[in-house]
């Protein structure tokens, strides 16, 4: 699968000889894609990048995909603060902030001049709107968790709000500089529930460096400086034009970068020797926040046993699916928290044959304990006569690596796999769906998760407050883990590794989802784009100052 961003691939080997046989066709289509098929050549001052999937929303508060979020918090439109590359709170949006002396409520004094795209100033009033929006159940945002921590929000005056949490907070909660601001005037008037389907959502108005300009669906997106952006906050941006191509072929998107038609693009781990071999070409491998999972619907059986979920998960070999599916440009998981943050662990997947042994021969006697017995020597598994058989769900392209290995590695555990590809909407209606029991209608899915500093992801994928929501996938919800993420939430800076590690040894108990892997990026640039900073922030983080020969 294309992970959702630039298009950074989870996908391994093989792609490369499709795409020299197609080569042809491959650049035809970019030129097609990147020049609308009969629109002008594009213009000085434009950079192309391109995307493996259409971006899910301009809506900052209902999207998960990682590329439509790092748009909107670098792009399109702004944020309270913003991180330094010490991932440290700087002014943006808020010039400056003081706190009372219980560390309880914070003030913000906003920027002066800082207007909606549509020439209305942006003011205390949206960022109140925007904090109860993200709250608000009725819309189901995955930051609902994140901003779980206010307790109330007051306009003091057009530029002046002051926001009281729960509890003391040692630092600023790191929401503020990833939850960008919306427009009260023009998203008020509309029922939260339908803020998913609302023209907003493709047709957005922002006031970030970046505006909207259009949108050709399932192609490209379209944005231009905004000369008005105000100086305090970095004024216009180094570009006049960033365009977006949809292109979700990997052997298209090499061919476009190779060509000169597409500037920033994921690309293969596969084909990542031949990006560095290029001398038109820069390979850059930056962190980032996207995690691959194979989710359990704990909903149904057999997976609502968690000796089951445990077993199935203690029989994949991490480290072989590195570096065969995704060419080591990842780290094998041993937790849900990414490498990188300053509470990550430091525990690792097994790697040498007697710890690979002994955990198989776990996952052996936990499939035995829940009464799935091997049939003969070797034999399939069956419990009261029924043979365990798993459909497994996943948004497939190129040779879907990572499914394949999985497949593999149940099967010596005899379990079949059957593999299920599917259209990415259609996939998250699936495994979003659940009937009137709470229950949905399928088996497992394999399928990348989209992160964040704040680890907000976590509370939206298993919290009881975010049931239904856009990340619940597994159905799993337990009064122990709600206690967890919210102390986690909550924690100082001394103790928040300590809360966080709770909350992954909480998750490894119960098992709902199978962490495989922490992606690294895989991105080709060309090496006429400058001033490309690529961090832990995101690989936008430093857009504004992009320049292209």
């Amino acid at each position: 699968m294309i992970a959702p961003g630039t298009g950074t691939s989870t996908r391994g080997a093989g792609l490369f000889g499709h795409g020299m046989r197609a080569g042809r066709y491959a650049l035809t289509l970019v030129v097609c894609l990147l020049a609308a098929c009969g629109a002008p050549t594009r213009a000085p001052g434009t950079v192309v990048m391109a995307s493996g999937s259409d971006l899910e929303s301009g809506n900052p508060l209902v999207t998960i995909h990682p590329l439509s979020r790092q748009l909107q918090r670098h792009a399109l439109f702004v944020t309270l603060v913003r991180l330094d590359s010490a991932l440290q709170p700087v002014p943006y949006a808020a010039q400056r902030w003081r706190w009372d002396t219980d560390q309880q409520a914070v003030e913000f004094s906003l920027a002066p001049g800082l207007r909606w795209h549509d020439g209305v100033p942006t003011t205390a009033a949206d960022v109140a709107f925007t904090l109860d929006a993200a709250a608000d159940s009725a819309l189901g945002s995955p930051r609902r968790g994140d901003v779980g921590i206010v307790r109330h929000v007051a306009v003091l005056d057009s530029l002046t709000v002051r926001v009281e949490f729960t509890a003391p907070q040692s630092v600023l909660p790191v929401v503020f500089a990833e939850l960008p601001l919306v427009p009260r005037h023009l998203l008020d008037s509309v029922p939260r529930a339908r803020w998913r389907g609302h023209a907003f959502a493709t047709a957005p108005v922002g006031n970030g460096p970046f505006r909207f300009v259009s949108r050709t669906p399932g192609r490209r997106w379209e944005f231009a400086r905004n000369t008005e952006f105000p100086t305090a906050l970095g004024g216009p941006p180094q570009l006049q034009r960033l365009v977006v191509a949809v292109v979700d072929e990997a052997a298209t998107k090499f061919a476009g970068l190779v060509s000169g038609e597409i500037d920033l693009a994921g690309v293969s781990p596969a084909m990542a020797h031949l990006v560095a071999r290029d001398s038109l070409l820069t390979l850059m491998t930056p962190p980032v926040l996207f995690s691959q999972v194979l989710a359990f619907n704990t909903t149904r059986a057999p997976f609502d046993d968690a000796r089951v979920r445990e077993a199935l998960s203690l029989s994949i070999d991490r480290v072989r699916l590195v570096q065969a599916a995704v060419a080591g440009y990842g780290v094998p998981a041993a937790g849900a928290i990414p490498p990188g943050l300053p509470f990550s662990s430091n525990a690792a997947a097994a790697t040498d044959t007697a710890a690979r042994r002994q955990q198989l021969t776990r996952a052996d006697a936990l499939l035995d304990a829940s009464g799935w017995r091997r049939v003969g020597t070797g034999g399939t598994r069956q419990r009261q006569g029924s043979p365990f058989t798993i459909t497994l769900l996943t948004v497939g392209s190129g040779d879907m690596a990572v499914e394949q290995l999985v497949q593999a590695d149940l099967a010596e555990r005899g379990i079949t796999v059957n593999i299920r590809v599917m259209e990415l909407a259609t996939f998250l209606a699936t495994v979003r769906a659940a009937d009137k029991a709470g229950q949905a209608a399928y088996d497992m899915a394999v399928t990348g998760v989209p992160g964040d500093i704040a680890l907000g992801h976590l509370s939206a994928m298993f919290a009881s407050a975010q049931r239904g929501g856009a990340l619940d996938y597994t159905g799993f919800h337990d009064d122990g883990l709600d206690r967890a993420l919210a102390s986690a939430r909550t924690a100082s800076a001394v103790d928040a590794a300590v809360a966080w590690r709770v909350v992954d040894s909480t998750l490894q108990a119960s098992m709902p989802v199978a962490w495989l892997y922490h992606a690294r990026g895989v991105q080709g640039r060309s090496r006429r784009l400058h001033h490309v900073v690529m961090d832990l922030r995101g690989e936008l983080t430093s857009v504004t100052r992009w320049t292209r020969e």
